[in-house]
């Protein structure tokens, strides 16, 4: 599942593919949003928005009315490219596109035309995300620390904090030395605002680079002699999908287990009880 920086991500590229003010062609070719798009058609895109793992596309003249909520989940993908558009495939869920540019849906989780109501609700269930100016990390901690359920748990809570996923999970928690079993309530004030602020660094990085780097610069390649990660994720990881290899920072063994139906990835020797 895409992590919080690849919908911030998607929501600048949307915004770049088709200026304000355009009117753009709305289609669902698979049928299932049809009724939506005969409505959004000959309407220009408005406003982009991201809160963690959700993305919200604004329609209107002004301020939008009407929002296209999309939640990617497991199996969503978008397509951008230029005009003239190819024919659609029977999967693309929802299409974009105006003289330049047309951006492909397919395969999400949720794709509904909502109204600004009902984005409110959707902002108010989740967590601060490390991506928005309008985050409060203490709200995040104040959950956090009244918590006995695992740190690692609770960084994939996307009500607790939005936007970070397994990967982000994993590799903040080793930065810090932090053991992945600690309850919520052990993380000190301290330690939340380290946490915190590495996220929003990393996070931010992963935006711009549309990958995910969590290595510092004297653990890189480059500087460790190292070969270069090789995995369909892509980046350069301390932990994450590198179970049972030597740890870059102590050479003992990397460690993975099951935790909320999700792998986890840790150092025992780096990040200790």
């Amino acid at each position: 599942m895409p992590e919080g920086h690849t919908i911030h991500r998607l929501a600048e590229d949307y915004a770049a593919a088709f200026p304000a003010g355009t009117p753009l062609r709305v289609t669902s070719p698979q049928g299932k949003f049809a009724d939506a798009a005969a409505l959004l058609d000959r309407t220009p895109l408005h406003t982009t928005d991201a809160h963690g793992k959700h993305l919200f596309l604004g329609f209107g003249d002004a301020e939008p009315a009407e929002w296209v909520h999309i939640h990617l989940g497991l199996f969503g993908k978008v397509t951008f490219g230029p005009a003239p558009a190819p024919p659609p495939t029977d999967t693309v869920r929802l299409r974009l596109a105006d003289a330049t540019s047309y951006v492909d849906l397919r395969g999400p989780t949720t794709c509904a035309l909502i109204t600004d109501g009902e984005k409110r609700a959707v902002h108010d269930r989740l967590g601060p995300d490390p991506l928005r100016p309008d985050a409060d990390p203490a709200l995040a901690h104040r959950r956090i620390g009244r918590s006995r359920t695992t740190i690692a748990a609770l960084l994939m809570d996307q009500k607790v904090i939005a936007g970070v996923g397994n990967v982000y999970r994993a590799e903040v928690l080793f930065r810090h030395g932090i053991d992945p079993y600690r309850a919520g309530r052990d993380i000190t004030p301290a330690e939340w605002d380290a946490i915190w602020a590495d996220l929003v660094a990393l996070m931010r990085e992963g935006v711009r680079n549309n990958r995910i780097d969590t290595v510092r610069p004297e653990h890189t390649p480059e500087a460790m002699g190292r070969p270069p990660r090789v995995d369909d994720h892509g980046g350069e990881v301390y932990v994450y999908r590198r179970a049972h290899l030597p740890c870059h920072i102590c050479g003992g063994e990397i460690r993975t287990a099951d935790l909320a139906a999700r792998n986890l990835f840790w150092c025992p020797e780096c990040q200790r009880r």
